[in-house]
């Protein structure tokens, strides 16, 4: 029989099949802040201690997977990941840096938008699954902003230095489609099955030993904690920095009023 769990927005549903799907509640857009990051590295640190899971399945409740981060009313629409001082952007890093340390592999399902520091959720996860409905974003240029959630480290290993920095430049969206086939989503699927087919990939890898599977994934991502931790050093900064920019609000401005912005370069 299935188990249930809850850490505050997020739930916890143990499968009998040693897979756990752990799923975020605030729908439709689920926008993260502090606490719920700190809430999903909770969940995944007890499931690193529960035998009886093998595996994690990242879902989220609604419309969209993330559409990024929200700490206050400077979050509208797609995420900026740029809290105003004082609000715990380094908090979020340094708490963020415990789901990237977590033992357990996680598979994504992503239906709807994974925008900005929610495509880096999507991308702190083994592997993910999308739709035609899926559409991705580090949209931080098209702010005037630095990229963040560890981006940095998190995208180029999946789709290759050349992609990511293509990703990160233009702010570009891509749809599933584009997605799957540059390696950004690992499995392609209807839109009514990609929390269906998170699931059976999660079995798979539960059906491996379990020992093996931590210590290959433990070999693959060898150091990952510490460059995670040097690269949101560096992104931080560089948001404070671009933060003060007429760049930054004319990007912010020009996405609360549905336009392209017009950047000046100052």
């Amino acid at each position: 029989m299935a188990l249930h769990d809850s850490y505050g927005d997020v739930t916890v549903e143990l499968r009998d099949d040693y897979v756990a799907v752990v799923e975020v509640h605030r729908p439709p857009n689920n926008h993260f802040d502090v606490a719920l990051i700190r809430s999903l590295s909770d969940a995944y640190e007890a499931l690193d201690d529960e035998p009886g899971c093998r595996a994690i399945v990242l879902a989220a409740e609604g419309k969209h997977f993330s559409a990024g981060a929200n700490f206050g009313p400077a979050a509208r629409g797609d995420d900026t990941s740029n809290p105003p001082r004082g609000t715990g952007e380094g908090d979020l890093y340094g708490t963020a840096v415990r789901l990237i340390e977590a033992k357990t592999p996680v598979v994504a399902a992503v239906q709807g938008a994974a925008i900005g520091g929610g495509l880096g959720l999507a991308c702190s996860a083994d592997f993910r699954v999308g739709c035609t409905d899926t559409r991705m974003s580090s949209n931080f240029s098209q702010l005037g902003f630095h990229h963040g959630f560890g981006l940095t480290i998190l995208l180029p290993p999946i789709v290759g230095q050349q992609k990511a920095l293509d990703l990160l430049m233009t702010g570009r969206r891509v749809k599933g489609e584009e997605a799957f086939a540059m390696g950004l989503l690992d499995r392609f699927v209807a839109p009514s099955e990609v929390r269906v087919e998170a699931i059976r990939m999660a079995a798979e890898i539960a059906t491996s030993a379990p020992l093996a599977v931590r210590s290959i994934r433990e070999t693959m991502r060898a150091g990952i904690g510490d460059r995670y931790r040097a690269a949101t050093d560096r992104e931080r900064l560089e948001q404070d920095r671009l933060r003060l920019t007429q760049d930054f609000r004319e990007g912010i401005k020009a996405t609360a009023e549905r336009r392209p912005p017009r950047f000046e370069g100052r």
